[in-house]
């Protein structure tokens, strides 16, 4: 058994990392300021003895006892991260050097998730993405509070374990979906999955060609506990997706299909520094983590279809 701190532990991947841990015995304290995740995420799991919540934002310093830590804290999706760039960026600097110096005082391993963000939109000759690409990111677009964030956390986990001797483990994740995602968070699963239950236009940013690689939350989660378990030495970074690579548009024809709608394509003006392709090279993964992705879209859909369709019962999209 082991003490394992989540950070963003009541987020879409935080909650469900949060249950893996528990189900193999573990000790496991979620800490979320709640600004994106939610308590409804993490309420079946207020029962269990070892669980405990914090309410706590990692800008602020924090003293827990942890064997691991993962350090899942930072809104994920546009919307959210560019409500408040500057918090954004605090919590992706100030906030990972909290944490890192909590790994230090306690001499635990700390896995930072980082994004495929930090490769940016890369160019033809850099796709798929391996971790070794450096990246084609703006630094001063709007999305820059966390892609360079991010790329900043990435800095500050290899400086700690270089200087200080932390044990570090980098994950870089792709586009991830499933169930507890919020069906309100602007992502494009969400966004898509939502309108096409309601009956609405599907909103289509630019002409629908550019593509992105879907990774099942169930898959996301094993790579991520694989890779916090995997050998000393091996800091990472690697990457954690799917590499099935679908353009938006296929990606809403797709939803279209397994929720029956009648919804129809609208097209409206692609996001600044909106990436136009993203797929993970998963080799590494393979080659130190044995981990390889079993969740393929269509099933996917499948099992996150009814997840959104409950939401919107409740009305949790209002």
């Amino acid at each position: 058994m082991k003490r394992i701190v989540v950070t963003g532990g009541a987020g879409f991947l935080g909650s469900h990392l949060c249950e893996r841990l528990l189900g193999e015995g573990n000790e496991v304290t979620a800490v979320d300021n709640l600004f994106t995740g939610r308590e409804a995420n993490i309420s079946h799991l207020m029962t269990n003895p070892k669980f405990k919540f914090v309410r706590h934002d990692i800008v602020d310093p924090i003293d827990i006892a942890a064997d691991e830590i993962y350090n899942l804290a930072c809104p994920a999706s546009p919307p959210h991260y560019q409500y408040d760039p500057i918090k954004t960026t605090k919590t992706c600097v100030i906030g990972v050097i909290n944490m890192l110096d909590l790994a230090a005082q306690n001499g635990a391993r700390i896995l930072q998730a980082s994004t495929s963000e930090v490769y940016g939109d890369p160019p033809a000759g850099e796709h798929p993405q391996k971790e070794s690409y450096r990246g084609n990111v703006n630094t001063i677009g709007i999305r820059a509070c966390y892609d360079e964030g991010k790329r900043v956390g990435e800095t500050l986990f290899f400086d700690y374990h270089r200087e200080r001797g932390v044990d570090i483990k980098v994950m870089r994740i792709f586009n991830t979906y499933g169930t507890r995602m919020d069906p309100a968070d602007g992502r494009v699963v969400s966004n898509f999955i939502v309108q096409a239950l309601r009956g609405e236009d599907i909103t289509v940013y630019g002409d629908g060609t550019q593509t992105r690689s879907f990774c099942y939350v169930s898959d996301m989660i094993d790579g991520m506990v694989r890779l916090m378990n995997s050998r000393e030495g091996f800091t990472g970074p690697v990457n954690i997706g799917n590499p099935g690579e679908f353009t938006i548009a296929e990606l809403a024809r797709k939803v279209i299909a397994v929720t029956g709608s009648r919804s129809k394509l609208i097209h409206l003006p692609l996001p600044q520094d909106d990436p136009l392709q993203r797929r993970p090279d998963i080799t590494l993964a393979g080659a130190e983590l044995g981990w390889s992705p079993r969740v393929q879209l269509d099933e996917g859909l499948a099992l996150t279809v009814p997840y959104f369709a409950r939401q919107i019962e409740l009305g949790a999209t209002a």
